[in-house]
């Protein structure tokens, strides 16, 4: 509606009150109005009727969407469908996670924050209400220099007095109000859906991680033990002349080597523990462990359903389509503000210059009628602020939009990264087999003097860190399953 229509309407409503107000306020001396009760409940029905909700109405953007996934390799219920203990089989880490789900410092403040927004829109809900205030004044010592309230011949009176003041909500501004504090509501909520989400995958992927680093730490321990060993025999076979300094020094460097990585993975692991001690909402204590990370099972297919359906169970996404319907709802209510409020108005009470009189009939009074307010030299501010709320819309627009690029990004990642995972997972472990049997060959042909013990310690070496790799890749295709999981909003239903 154009500022024109606006101003045109203000205008109505200021001759309106000039006719229906003015017999009423020249009667206001005999505390009450002639006529004036005929006519609001006559003009009333009229008003309601003739109400309605300014600003627009909400609908969700058209999103344009691919019938599937690109990674998808398997049709079939998405794997979001089942609740996260039927996906995390190691029983130590489903007790981690219900106790994050129980002590998490984050997810408390999360449940806070939606029994905040739900004590708002009960708030917004009143403003359906008539306000109703209660008052009385005893008289004060002494001369108030003239000093009286309206309507009393003197200040020096016992009174007690109800006013009202109900607001009709003609134009809808406490409609929309109540639609943004409502979808404000649903977005918090929602928020509190992705913690809960957030949490039980970052619970998930900070124990692999600290299985990881347990296999890692075995290999790098084993490895150590076994350079010791060399490092012990290069010794004696250089005092002996069999080898040179230079085959000595080579040795060490390994040991050394394999002491540093020890030293590493020991942090790391301790880090990791302070880590995980957090999101379970105590102080860094040492974690238990469970399965080893070559024990916890796989799912063989990770199908992920269909693309839409992200939009009915993502929590980001529907967080975002919420904050977009208040930004919405508060068009109208940006809108409502440049129109006259219209409110109905009165005061009831007793008053008397003694206060042993003050319950007697001919003390009783009371005033009721049509408040009329309206924006005069503030229009053109609030019409400023219409246009505020049309661009907080528009932030609010592009974000959903953005919201729902970065979820079909990130459960393709995922897709792709436990197609690849598998596969590379597969490849390291028959590259390990082979570099074994290679450093059992190596260890041979030095054992029978073909070649020097540099075939060997290339073997150890190269062994090592495809061992390593192994492990990292296992634990990565663990993780991916669990962000794949995370990133199709899994584990809940909508609404």
């Amino acid at each position: 509606m154009d500022s024109k229509m606006v101003g045109a309407i203000n205008m109505a409503f200021v001759r309106f009150s000039q006719t229906l107000l003015t017999p009423c306020l020249s009667g206001m001396k005999r505390y009450y109005c002639q006529n004036s009760w005929f006519r609001v409940v006559w003009l009333l029905p009229i008003v309601l009727l003739a109400s309605c909700a300014i600003g627009p109405d909400y609908a969700r953007p058209r999103i344009d969407i691919a019938d599937n996934f690109r990674m998808t390799e398997t049709e079939g219920q998405s794997l979001a469908n089942l609740p996260w203990w039927e996906l995390l089989h190691d029983e130590e880490l489903r007790r981690l996670i219900n106790q994050a789900l129980l002590e998490n410092k984050d997810l408390k403040q999360a449940v806070a924050s939606v029994e905040e927004l739900q004590a708002r829109l009960n708030i917004a809900r009143m403003d359906f209400l008539p306000k109703m205030d209660v008052s009385a004044n005893a008289p004060a010592a002494g001369k108030l220099g003239g000093f009286a309230p309206p309507g009393f011949p003197s200040s020096f009176n016992y009174f007690g007095q109800t006013t009202l003041n109900w607001e009709l909500d003609i134009w809808g501004r406490i409609r929309r109000s109540n639609e943004a504090a409502r979808a404000d509501l649903l977005a918090r909520e929602e928020n509190r859906r992705a913690v809960v989400l957030t949490l039980v995958s970052g619970v998930a992927q900070s124990y692999f991680d600290l299985l990881q680093f347990d296999m890692q730490l075995d290999i790098a321990r084993h490895a150590l033990f076994s350079w010791e060993e060399s490092v012990a025999i290069s010794r004696a076979q250089l005092q002996e002349g069999v080898i040179s300094r230079l085959d000595l020094d080579q040795f060490e460097a390994e040991r050394a080597n394999a002491v540093a990585r020890v030293a590493e993975l020991k942090r790391s692991m301790i880090q990791k523990e302070n880590e995980l001690s957090v999101l379970l909402g105590r102080n860094p204590v040492s974690i238990a462990r469970g399965r080893s990370l070559t024990e916890q099972l796989i799912p063989p297919e990770v199908p992920a359903g269909l693309p839409s359906e992200l939009l009915q169970r993502r929590p980001d996404i529907l967080q975002a389509e919420q904050t977009l319907a208040a930004a919405t709802a508060r068009i109208g209510v940006a809108k409502a503000e440049r129109f006259p409020k219209i409110s109905l108005t009165g005061f009831l009470g007793v008053a008397s210059p003694s206060l042993s009189n003050l319950l007697l009939s001919n003390s009783k009074f009371g005033v009721g009628g049509i408040g009329l307010a309206g924006p005069l030299l503030n229009a053109q501010s609030l019409g400023f602020e219409q246009r505020a709320a049309e661009a907080r819309a528009r932030q609010a627009l592009a974000q959903y939009e953005q919201t729902i690029l970065v979820a079909f990004r990130e459960v393709e990642d995922a897709l792709v990264a436990i197609r690849t995972a598998s596969d590379q997972r597969k490849a390291q472990q028959e590259q390990v087999e082979a570099l074994r049997s290679a450093l059992r060959v190596a260890d041979l042909r030095y054992q029978g003097g073909i070649t020097s013990y540099v075939d060997v310690l290339l073997a150890k070496r190269t062994l090592f860190d495809a061992e390593f790799a192994l492990m990292a890749t296992h634990r990565l295709h663990l993780v991916s399953i669990v962000q794949l999981y995370k990133a199709l909003g899994g584990g809940w239903m909508p609404g």
